[in-house]
This record gives C-alpha cells, structure tokens and sequence, in this order.
C-alpha cells in the first residue's frame, strides 16, 4: 500500500500579515482544491479556539466548504477536541459530511489540554478523559448505524439514529491523536487508528498496545504529523517560511506553558521564548515537536523526510505546509514542488 500523504489546513491568520477574513478563507479553500489537483491524498484539519489567529475553530463547516469544492481528495480532522463537543451532534455533522463529500470524510479526534479552550465552553479541563473514554466509542456506535440508547455519566442519548446516515461503511474511518500510553491503549483498545506527532515511540507503544488487546496491527493505520516547506533553494525556503514557524512555535510554547504540560517534545528552554523568524534564517533548522522540521529544496526535503520515515515508518503522512501568515503565492509554490518533486519518491519509499 503506498503511503497516504496529506496537507494540513489550520486556516491561521496571524496580525503580523493579516488579510481579511473572507479573502483568507477564499484563498485557504482554493489551496485545498489545488492540493487535489496536484494529487495529494488528504486535506487534514486541526481545530483551536480563542487564538488571536483564528486558528480553525470550527472544523465540521470547514471540511464540508472542501467538500463541496473537491471531488476526490479525502478530507480528515487532525484532530478535533472531542471533550468540547457532544458527541451525538458531533456523529450528525461527521454523516452529513461523508454524505457532501460522497464518502470522503475521515474523524480524527483528541483531547485537547488549553485551559482556556475549556473554560470557554464552560467544561472542567479535569474532565476531558473521561468524556473522551465516553464519547468517542459512543460516536463510532452512532455512525455504525442502528438505533443507540445511551444513558453515561456525560451524555445521554435516547433512542438515536443518525439521518441520513454517514455513506462509509462500516462507518467513516476513526482516529485518534494520542501521544502518552493511556491515551494510545486507549486507541488500540477501541480499534481506532493512530493520529500522532513527534517521537517514534508513539508508534511502537500504538502497535504493542494493539497487539496486547488482540488487534492485528496491520489492519489499523498510523499518521505522522511533520512540519515541511519547498522552495527552489535553502535559504529560500527558509526566508519563505521563517516568521510562519517562529509564530506556531511561540504559540505551542505559550499553550504548553498555560496547561503546565511539557508532553510537546519540543527541545527549547521552557523559560525562552521560541526563535525569532531572524534566528531561523540564521540556523536554518527547526524543532517540531521534538524532531527536525523538513525545510529546503525538493532534494533537501525529500533525504530528510526519507531518513524520517525510516526511523518511523506510517501509513498517513500528514504534512504542515500552509504555515501562518505565509505568502499565499509562496504556499502553492511549495506544494507544487512537493508534489512534483519530493511526493513521487516518497512513495516508492
């Protein structure tokens, strides 16, 4: 099975090269129906809240704008926060979805851990494992089909049954993005696959855990989120993409920094801010989440995602690209040198 390869959309605005709204969103969806037109196997959508660049805080309306605009691009969440959510509307708009994209849709979902996020839905954050335990196999209940009668701690739902229901049979495929061991037992113990980033131990740890509960590990995919930008040259590339790293970076540092949780796997000094768009130029290299950013030539590019790969093989390579506050004109560039250039190879890895 050659290997899926995708692009990830977070639909970032950031103040530092803000456009409005509405241009921005027109350009993000035109970029998505140009990733299908160039061959890409996925769009991949993350959600966020409250963030002073928009990030996507509402995924469902935007998978179903790619929906509607593409034909044969698959179209994924990695991930949406499921403890924000009721998972009964949250199975209704995953079935209309499939239904719009005529059974492209796949759900990927996390936990999530911003203080923030959850004290603006008015959602203890103390409370998001135990909704996730109850929720996620609840929706896979829901989009199996049949009637659900559930009554749990979180959720009730009486007599339910999804109309129209999801197209995927027996039900879209499921995801879940787990780095620590009890969030991918839990994974392996429902039979969902893996959406992850950063170390190869997740994945290893993933596919004991499916084994310890009796699941063929080939039977389940892994996702492997990376960070990437092509330009023609080096130092292009990084001139391109410098200030969009610099801001994502200062932004995961600020919410691991907020939630008191370090599991981000980046190697940076927790009391230093991330680097400057400057001080990346300079270095020319990057940390993402604990592993190196792919930024360069297509040949650059292709050797470092290769040697990557090898060290932690997937299934679903999930790639951010379309960094925050890039050049819409510089973006398509480097996904046509991607996928030109660098995807080819990658999968007759």
């Amino acid at each position: 099975m050659a290997l899926d390869i995708g692009l990830m959309f977070s639909f970032r605005n950031p103040a530092f090269n803000r456009v409005p709204w509405d241009d921005f969103y027109e350009a993000e969806l035109d970029l998505c129906v140009y990733a299908e037109e160039m061959g890409l196997d996925h769009v991949w959508l993350s959600e966020h809240h409250f963030v002073d660049d928009g990030y996507a805080p509402s995924l469902m309306a935007i998978a179903a704008a790619v929906a509607v605009r593409t034909t044969k691009i698959r179209i994924g969440t990695y991930v949406l926060l499921l403890p924000l959510h009721n998972p009964v509307r949250v199975a209704e708009d995953v079935a209309s979805v499939d239904v719009m994209s005529r059974g492209r849709f796949d759900l990927g979902m996390g936990l999530g851990y911003r203080p923030g996020e959850f004290s603006g839905f008015g959602i203890s954050s103390t409370e998001r494992g135990a909704r996730m335990a109850e929720g996620a196999p609840l929706i896979k209940e829901l989009l199996s089909g049949g009637e659900v009668d559930h009554e749990g701690k979180y959720f009730t739902a009486k007599d339910v049954r999804l109309v129209p229901p999801a197209i995927q049979e027996p039900h879209p495929p499921i995801w879940i993005g787990a780095r620590g061991d009890q969030a991918l037992d839990r994974a392996a113990r429902h039979g969902f696959h893996l959406a992850t980033v950063g170390a190869p131990e997740h994945r290893t740890n993933y596919i004991e855990a499916l084994k310890r509960h009796g699941r063929d590990p080939k039977d389940f995919n892994i996702g492997q989120l990376v960070c990437a930008f092509v330009a023609p040259d080096n130092q292009t590339a990084w001139d391109r993409c410098a200030d969009g790293i610099s801001h994502m970076l200062q932004c995961y540092l600020d919410w691991t920094l907020e939630s008191g949780d370090q599991t981000g796997e980046g190697t940076w000094d927790m009391e230093n801010k991330a680097p400057s768009g400057d001080q990346l130029r300079q270095v020319r290299q990057a940390d993402f989440f604990g592993q190196p950013a792919h930024i360069g030539d297509p040949d650059e590019v292709y050797e470092s995602l290769k040697s990557y790969l090898e060290q932690s093989p997937c299934t679903h390579l999930v790639v951010m690209m379309d960094l925050p506050g890039n050049n819409p004109a510089y973006a398509r560039e480097s996904v046509k040198l991607f996928a030109e250039e660098v995807m080819p190879r990658l999968r007759k890895l």
